[in-house]
């Protein structure tokens, strides 16, 4: 009889536990919102004021137009796992509203990641901590005029 109430308790307890996963909305928090996984490049750095940082005559607000040395990658996994790594810039003032702007090293990060359907929030290393879903881009908003950034943009790689 009592290893009779032991196999009915681990049968019990395997139950319970293998009815426990994310996407079930235990205590009201929903799954994670996994649109958001793939490997996603950065194809804007916006600025404010424009800069002419290559010289070609043409100023532009987003500095992957002026500086060929700048990319970025940020890798969203199944597994609630985040891996980053991005050029660093160096800003320093000249005058007249014109900056002096050139890639120093990399930054590189990792941690987990949760998202709903209007951000994505990242934990574990504060070189990302949310970026909005805005379309098809995954935007880093910080509002800075140079010599800080307007904000940071990413778009999903296509896989051939």
């Amino acid at each position: 009889m009592k290893n009779l109430k032991k196999v009915f308790f681990l049968l019990a307890f395997t139950v319970l536990i293998a009815s426990c996963n994310i996407d079930d909305g235990v205590e009201g928090i929903p799954p994670p919102n996994f649109d958001v996984l793939g490997l996603w490049d950065l194809v804007e750095v916006n600025v404010n004021p424009a800069q002419d940082l290559n010289m070609d005559g043409t100023a532009s607000t987003n500095l992957m137009d002026e500086l060929d040395c700048l990319s970025g990658t940020l890798l969203i996994d199944g597994d609630l796992v985040w891996t980053f790594e991005q050029s660093n810039l160096d800003i320093t003032p000249i005058t007249s509203g014109q900056f002096n702007v050139s890639c120093a090293d990399t930054n590189s990060a990792t941690g987990t990641w949760f998202s709903d359907e209007n951000e994505v929030t990242f934990d574990g290393d504060d070189a990302l901590t949310a970026l909005k879903i805005s379309g098809d881009q995954l935007v880093n908003e910080v509002g800075e005029d140079l010599p800080g950034i307007q904000s940071f943009a990413y778009v999903r790689r296509v896989v051939n």
